[in-house]
């Protein structure tokens, strides 16, 4: 299974803001990323308008969390910025043109599996990732640290 690069940026934009001290801007992010920054635009947007992060404007402005750390689930984000689950074709209903489908217990089996992925996913949160911030600030070049 892979997540999109939609779903990976999400996650390294609320690390980032996980760990940033102060507000933190788009253009920030992406360069100590070495990302696209019109496609974290995107991202930012959304994150914005599901509640992870807030965005103000202006000279004071910039991005930071809507919430604690500990209140963002890593499964929940997933589930809302993959576009869907279709791990073979069975998976979408309507674009189904598999004709072993009736039989075929692949589907079953993923479906299984995938479950398990999620429910790993469940336990864990923002905070539970970012239990290292002195390493993933260095790694970022955020050379301040936190006490």
């Amino acid at each position: 299974m892979q997540l999109t690069q939609y779903s990976d940026y999400a996650f390294r934009t609320l690390i980032y803001l996980a760990i940033s001290t102060e507000n933190a801007t788009i253009t920030e992010i992406a360069e100590h990323y070495q990302i696209s920054r019109n496609h974290l635009v995107k991202v930012v947007h959304n994150l914005g308008k599901l509640g992870y992060i807030t965005t103000t404007r202006g000279r004071q402005g910039g991005l930071r969390l809507a919430m604690p750390p500990e209140q963002i689930n890593i499964g929940e984000v997933v589930r809302k910025t993959e576009p869907n689950f279709n791990l073979v074709e069975c998976f979408d209903r309507e674009k189904n043109q598999c004709v072993i489908t009736p039989a075929c217990k692949l589907m079953g089996i993923l479906g299984e599996a995938f479950q398990a992925f999620t429910d790993v996913l469940d336990q864990y949160t923002l905070a539970d990732m970012t239990t290292n911030r002195d390493d993933l600030r260095d790694c970022l070049g955020l050379s301040t640290r936190i006490p």
